[in-house]
């Protein structure tokens, strides 16, 4: 059977426990590259076992961060890409969708839609998560944002691709499910809530045209200090959350708090200047 000539690229730290199910849904994909940080547990050798590509990849504090390091250095043999984590998996309805769009030579680029799961349970309400993950590799890149002196993530996480020409859409999702317990979501949102701090502060002392929609209505609404409060309300009523039982209410909450450390770290931080 002939692959999709698609090379997924999968960025990893101590994947574990996600990386065997996300790796077996991507048999039919020509080409698989997992780009490592140093894993210590038995990523490295179940990558090996299921006949992946490996690349190390070691961040020094500039650009590029891992994705556009792997567009830049990986022995990429497809002209699409798809980057993915190893808690995002593809379904049968996905894979077949993206083996016909990408022969679409109008689009450049696809946005994928994602079906989140909390607490093991699938979400069907409230907010929705999209990214441009697949696109062509001569079109696209994550786009460049200055951080070198504040950066503590190797990896471009909030950063969108900057893709030339039309973006299309996937309707079928790709699953978004983390293994992990809860205190790694925790401890995984610290970490993006203070890198959202250190960007909104720079986004202050200059102009970057470059930003997406959600991208601009979430910085607009950090200054008006509601956030919080709009995204709970939002999520929980306006999109239904709460018709997803307890887990719902736990994610709108979450999520909530999340945008309120990161106004509270804004405030710490500008004391600091």
């Amino acid at each position: 059977m002939n692959k999709i000539p698609i090379t997924v690229i999968l960025s990893v730290k101590n994947e574990e426990l996600n990386l065997p199910t996300c790796l077996e849904k991507l048999a039919l994909f020509d080409q698989i590259i997992v780009v490592d940080s140093g894993s210590t547990d038995q990523t490295i050798n179940i990558a090996l076992e299921k006949g992946a590509e490996i690349v190390q990849f070691e961040w020094n504090g500039k650009f590029p961060k891992k994705r556009n390091w792997a567009l830049k250095n990986a022995n990429i043999s497809n002209e699409w890409v798809l980057f993915l984590d190893a808690d995002e998996f593809v379904t049968e309805a996905f894979v077949e969708e993206v083996a016909v769009k990408i022969k679409d030579e109008t689009f450049n680029g696809f946005t994928v839609q994602f079906q989140n799961y909390f607490m093991n349970k699938k979400l069907k309400y409230g907010y929705g998560f999209k990214k441009s993950a697949l696109f062509k590799k001569s079109k696209g890149a994550y786009e460049k944002i200055d951080e070198d002196l504040w950066s503590h993530l190797d990896m471009e996480v909030h950063e969108h691709p900057i893709i030339e020409g039309k973006v299309g859409v996937i309707k079928s999702k790709v699953i978004h499910k983390d293994f992990k317990n809860l205190d790694h979501y925790i401890a995984k949102h610290n970490a993006y809530s203070t890198w959202e701090a250190q960007r909104y502060l720079q986004l202050n002392q200059s102009e970057n045209s470059q930003l997406s929609l959600n991208q601009k209505i979430k910085y607009g609404l950090l200054n008006t200090g509601f956030l919080p409060v709009f995204y709970f309300i939002g999520a929980y009523f306006i999109k239904f959350g709460f018709l997803d039982g307890r887990e719902g209410f736990y994610l709108a909450r979450f999520k909530s708090h999340y945008f309120f450390q990161i106004q509270t770290k804004v405030y710490s931080l500008k004391r600091q200047i």
